[in-house]
């Protein structure tokens, strides 16, 4: 059985028609999914989600692009209190955005530092409440945003686990990363044709370092690229990892679903 381990659920393109999304996701294999917030608010309505549906747990967080949205002075312990939560699972959407321009009144300088404040906050937060993180990652170009991801990281190895979701940077990135125990997680990306550094880590990375998501309502998988995404469409994800290392879609839900329950305690 399929897990469904990233999904704006609280997306207005999504939120409106929870039960069915639900129902389709059911009848594809996926049982579990992972409602992820972006900030305060969207936390609080992951965590709604996830109360009424109990095969959805819920993370809360304040996504790098989001980081000048959030004003209250007292956010981190708004933060803390939504983590104590029995449906949060993780901390997250938390990291690094170099990709998106600034909003208008930013530098990039000032916008960069801000979101390595609201990053370097949140882990601390997770490893306090004792909660793995949901880590995003994204450039125009090169590596200097996933530098600075492993170097604002790396202080935390061994007292919380990072899964770094979207995962399309190639193996050799990845490997050290999972040497100290995070893990990474395929999207729909996977199933493109033109995606050799997703398809090369997807086929090196072991059994119980990696998990599937969606990103729902973004990247749809092959064949329903430029559609809306859905949990249900994390199927086509798993069947394309299988394919590329000679395995059954069986044992890559087996081994990312457990992946899955280790990493968010599901």
């Amino acid at each position: 059985m399929l897990i469904d381990t990233h999904a704006h659920l609280d997306s207005c393109q999504l939120r409106d028609e929870i039960s069915a999304l639900l129902e389709r996701a059911a009848a594809a294999g996926v049982t579990r999914i992972v409602a992820i917030g972006c900030d305060i608010e969207s936390s609080r309505s992951c965590l709604d989600i996830a109360e009424r549906f109990p095969q959805v747990w819920a993370t809360v967080g304040v996504h790098p692009c989001y980081v000048t949205e959030v004003t209250q002075p007292d956010w981190q312990e708004r933060l803390r209190q939504l983590a104590g939560h029995p449906r949060c699972a993780a901390l997250g959407e938390m990291g690094l955005d170099y990709y998106h321009d600034p909003p208008d009144g930013w530098s990039l300088k000032d916008y960069q530092a801000r979101q390595h404040e609201f990053f370097s906050a949140q882990l601390a937060l997770a490893a306090e409440t004792g909660k793995n993180v949901v880590v995003h990652q994204r450039d125009r170009k090169g590596l200097e945003c996933w530098r600075d991801i492993v170097r604002l990281v790396t202080p935390w190895n061994g007292k919380l686990r990072a899964v770094f979701h979207c995962w399309i940077l190639p193996w050799a990135e990845a490997a050290p990363v999972v040497e100290n125990g995070h893990l990474i997680s395929f999207t729909g990306i996977a199933t493109y044709p033109k995606a050799p550094e997703t398809h090369e880590s997807a086929a090196a990375v072991p059994d119980g370092s990696f998990m599937l998501e969606t990103d729902s309502p973004y990247i749809a998988p092959v064949p329903h690229r430029s559609q809306r995404n859905e949990p249900a469409y994390v199927r086509h994800t798993a069947e394309a990892i299988a394919r590329l290392r000679g395995v059954s879609i069986k044992h890559i839900a087996a081994v990312t679903g457990g992946a899955a329950d280790a990493f968010f305690r599901l």
